[in-house]
């Protein structure tokens, strides 16, 4: 099920797919030229970065360069999607990290999108499916043509769409264990 879109992450191509909350656009979060594709995609300025999901809580390590104790509960206990920003990223596509060097990332819980990140054995990037400034779209239906003929390749559910359409809370973290909710 996940192969052609494996393949098609592993070239540096841009993927369509529904991530655990609503339609995004993905690739290979270590690859630059890739990022900057879907920052062409979606026609949004390069300063607002897009987030990462992963498939186990261990991959935080692999990508943030000090995890805050509190994160580690926090994360693997939140009931809801949460994407979580972490003060200093590494291993990822420069391109990816906020102005002040700060990653947001998220463990994936829905079974369909954890698989192919699972699979892919390494984060991928996941942002809304429009076009900047443009509402997120809620169902593959609503996704502008303008994605849907740029994007390299299209993966959906075999199961249907997600019945969950709404983007995660958002909380950033500082080192000393302090949080801020973005977004509830």
């Amino acid at each position: 099920m996940y192969h052609d879109a494996l393949q098609h992450l592993r070239k540096g191509d841009s993927l369509l797919y529904p991530s655990d909350t609503i339609w995004g656009l993905g690739c290979d979060a270590r690859n630059e030229k890739a990022v900057e594709k879907l920052y062409q995609l979606k026609q949004r300025p390069d300063n607002k970065a897009f987030i990462i999901l992963i498939s186990k809580i261990e991959q935080l390590s692999e990508y943030v360069l000090e995890v805050p104790e509190i994160a580690w509960n926090l994360v693997e206990f939140a009931e809801k999607p949460l994407t979580v920003i972490y003060p200093q990223g590494k291993n990822i596509a420069p391109n990816l990290l906020g102005e002040d060097g700060s990653i947001a990332i998220r463990l994936v819980k829905d079974e369909f999108c954890k698989g192919l990140v699972y699979k892919f054995e390494r984060a991928i990037v996941s942002t809304s499916a429009n076009i900047s400034g443009e509402p997120s779209p809620q169902k593959f239906e609503d996704i502008s043509p303008k994605i849907i003929e740029n994007v390299d390749f299209i993966l959906k559910n075999p199961q249907g769409e997600n019945k969950n359409i709404q983007p995660s809370q958002i909380v950033k973290l500082g080192l000393g264990g302090d949080f801020k909710f973005i977004r509830k």
